[in-house]
């Protein structure tokens, strides 16, 4: 029986979920816009899911704004945000970690590229972490330049969790908004606003068991934002398109559920992951677990391997009948080293061997027996397959 050890990458659909959804897949089709009985009933819907969302993040309802998924809710954020303090300040720019999403460094990249706006990227440490100390050291040297500070609270790649409601009081302190990528959060943290402190904040429900194709961006009432989506005036004028009422719907759900079942599941996962890593550890030679040790999402483990292509270890594990990652599943074909290993200081034989294994709610002690069982052999062939130069090293350069 195969084994799904990449829920980082996407998690099924529930059944619940799917059972909250389906009405709005047959019936209740209307379109949300609309003013007859069937749009009436999709609107309904989509109320209650900005109510429902909102309320398992410790929103209101009118800061939830429904979109197709993390990256248009990190592109929204940072391109939206960044238009409206344009209007209050020339060319605002921006900081963001060095281990972002590429839906964040990409964009950032780009909106200096093309539109002016001055990038600075923060130095994490040898664990993935931003010190705090880094962010308030970069505003200052920007000399109140920098309006927007993007900070992921977990990365997706190592599972480090981040001090955001930290970094957010440095960032309110000086003048400067934060959002932050929680797509990989919700299941396996507490996600709330106001605890956080944060300005905005990226999610996408197929990572909590929800269905594809949703996501939500929350944006603090009163924050400068200027729609990057222009037509009709759907989610209150800040993202035009007509509503995916059932995915909407799905994703309130999705968060729901999430909220509910995240302390159980939290300890289970932690007892698995730590007997994953444990096992790893032990029985392979030239490995390192990447990431902060025990500040880490409670369900992802992540290792390089020296002298391994991290596909083709990833490829014989799949013959094996376990599914993993190699990382961030947007990025995966890339022949190049992750740039989240490289940004911590891995070297390039290390960083080449990435791989992420992430549990979920199927995940049991046997499946993570076979894990540790077969791993060994496969990074054995994996190694006799690989044929690129490595420069000399007895360790993983940090």
């Amino acid at each position: 029986m195969a084994i799904y050890l990449d829920h980082s990458a996407t998690t099924p659909l529930a059944p619940a979920v799917r059972a909250a959804m389906e009405p709005y897949l047959t019936h209740g089709f209307g379109n949300a816009a609309s003013l007859h009985s069937f749009g009436r009933e999709a609107t309904a819907a989509l109320d209650e899911a900005h109510f429902t969302a909102g309320f398992a993040i410790g929103a209101r309802a009118s800061e939830i704004i429904f979109t197709s998924g993390g990256t248009e809710s990190d592109n929204l954020a940072l391109r939206g945000i960044l238009l409206g303090l344009k209007a209050q300040t020339a060319a605002p720019a921006l900081a963001i970690s060095a281990i972002e999403h590429h839906a964040v460094s990409e964009t950032a990249a780009q909106l200096e590229r093309h539109f002016g706006h001055p990038r600075h990227v923060i130095a994490v440490d040898g664990q993935g972490r931003v010190d705090p100390s880094s962010v308030a050291a970069t505003l200052d040297a920007a000399g109140g330049a920098i309006k927007l500070v993007s900070v992921m609270m977990a990365n997706n790649e190592i599972g480090t969790v981040q001090a955001i409601a930290e970094i957010a009081a440095i960032c309110h302190a000086r003048g400067c908004l934060l959002h932050t990528d929680a797509v990989q959060c919700p299941a396996y943290l507490p996600v709330d606003v106001n605890a956080l402190g944060v300005d905005a904040l990226s999610l996408s429900a197929h990572k909590v068991y929800g269905p594809k194709g949703i996501g939500i961006l929350y944006l603090r009432d009163g924050v400068p934002f200027i729609s990057t989506a222009t037509g009709g005036g759907h989610e209150r004028d800040r993202r035009a398109g007509t509503v995916n009422v059932a995915g909407a719907v799905g994703a309130a759900e999705a968060l729901k559920r999430a909220a509910s079942r995240r302390a159980e599941e939290t300890a289970r996962l932690t007892a698995l992951r730590d007997r994953l890593i444990a096992g790893v550890l032990a029985q392979v030679p030239e490995v390192v677990l990447t990431g902060h040790p025990t500040e880490r999402l409670a369900h992802l483990a992540s290792f390089a391997f020296k002298g391994v292509d991290g596909e083709v270890l990833q490829m014989a594990l799949d013959v094996e009948g376990i599914a993993v990652s190699t990382g961030s599943a947007c990025t995966s074909g890339s022949p190049e080293p992750s740039e989240v290993l490289l940004a911590i200081g891995l070297a390039r034989e290390w960083a080449l061997g990435g791989l992420r294994f992430s549990l979920g709610e199927s995940t049991t002690e046997a499946d993570i027996a076979r894990v540790i069982e077969v791993l060994p052999t496969c990074v054995v062939r994996a190694r006799a397959a690989v044929d690129f130069p490595l420069r000399p090293a007895t360790g993983p350069a940090r």
